[in-house]
């Protein structure tokens, strides 16, 4: 018999993707499909069950359908369905605990794998260039969705010491994009008008949903020769980009304001609906964050199809046409920057950083 896979988050975009996606392995026997909330998207021949992983019943579905592959998906920014901050958090942090919980209790189950954020670095004055799966954070996020993945990070760990017979694979996500994107950052980036942190131009990386979804597959099987897909791994696509950058190829012009305004900004823009501008986004868009991918590459053996300026310029066609033409904009700095420079300038390719 194949394997039994129960993937949490069903109802989400990305859950739903990777259901209909793990169903074509021939590894693969069966799918559970697991959702406090039914989906809107179809999920194949997978079996959808309406749970709650707040509630200790999860133990009961990986029981009786004698679950082999767990793969977490359900720790997010946003909610699913109604709820605000409260439901997230309790989603992220309580629904991870008694799902481990469920986990350990299981004989059954042989791997893990849970989706992380590299949200759980932070974005500190003081950080370094480049971040690696063992570098210690600055500043931990003191609250927010980054503080949730800090939290469920921490009881992985504990559970990986407690059943060292499963093997247990964290993805640290960069910010994901593409034309069907679900995050804070997306929504920010949607905003007619950017509002920026005077003085500072953050370098962002990306990786793209379907870059996303092929590394949950190799995550989920067993590795192939030459790689290991236990441990902690940096997802993200090539280069890096400037917001300044980003704000031109959207077309979208941007309001810089003095840092001790922006979360008065932000929350303006929570009062309206808009968009979800919380502290710890408005740390990202002040100092930025960089990861490094080697480990990605050479344990894990995954390359991305999609570097982050070909992420982001996905993005860009979703998204449709901004306030001001890119092409404008760019030949407008080009010429601008051209004299300070010795010679003209090309602002729209993408500039590419450390891994």
């Amino acid at each position: 018999m194949g394997k039994i896979v129960l993937v949490t988050g069903a109802a989400r975009q990305l859950g739903g993707r990777f259901v209909r996606r793990i169903q074509r392995d021939p590894g693969v026997d069966r799918v559970i499909a697991v959702d406090a909330v039914a989906p809107g998207h179809q999920l194949g021949d997978a079996d959808f069950v309406l749970a709650d992983i707040r509630q200790s019943a999860i133990a009961r579905v990986l029981a009786e359908h004698s679950v082999d592959t767990v793969v977490h998906l359900d720790v997010s920014a946003k909610a699913s369905g109604a709820g605000g901050r409260t439901t997230v958090k309790e989603t992220n942090v309580i629904g991870t605990m008694q799902l481990l919980g469920a986990c350990q209790k299981s004989p059954s189950v042989q791997r893990l794998v849970v989706k992380s954020s590299t949200n759980v670095y932070g974005s500190a004055p003081r950080d370094p260039a480049v971040f690696t799966e063992t570098t210690t954070p600055k500043s931990l996020p003191s609250g927010g969705f980054a503080k949730d993945a800090v939290e469920v990070e921490g009881y992985v760990r504990g559970f990986a010491r407690r059943r060292p017979d499963v093997a247990v694979c964290v993805l640290r996500f960069a910010n994901i994009l593409g034309p069907e994107p679900d995050s804070p950052l997306a929504d920010y980036l949607a905003l007619p008008v950017l509002p920026t942190v005077l003085g500072y131009d953050p370098r962002l990386q990306f990786v793209h949903e379907d870059d996303v979804v092929d590394v949950l597959e190799i995550a989920a099987r067993e590795p192939r020769r030459g790689t290991l897909n236990s441990g902690t791994f940096n997802i993200a696509g090539d280069g890096v980009l400037l917001l300044s950058q980003c704000s031109r190829r959207l077309g979208r012009p941007t309001v810089p304001v003095l840092l001790p305004a922006v979360t008065w900004v932000g929350s303006a823009l929570r009062t309206i609906g808009m968009t979800d501008f919380s502290p710890e986004q408005i740390r990202l868009l002040t100092h930025g964050r960089v990861v490094s991918t080697v480990q990605m590459r050479e344990t894990l053996g995954f390359r991305p199809r999609f570097s982050t300026a070909e992420t982001f310029a996905e993005f860009v066609r979703s998204r449709g046409p901004g306030l001001l033409p890119p092409e404008l904009v760019g030949r407008a700095v080009g010429r601008l920057a051209g004299p300070a420079r010795g010679g003209p300038a090309d602002t729209t390719h993408p500039t590419h950083g450390a891994r």
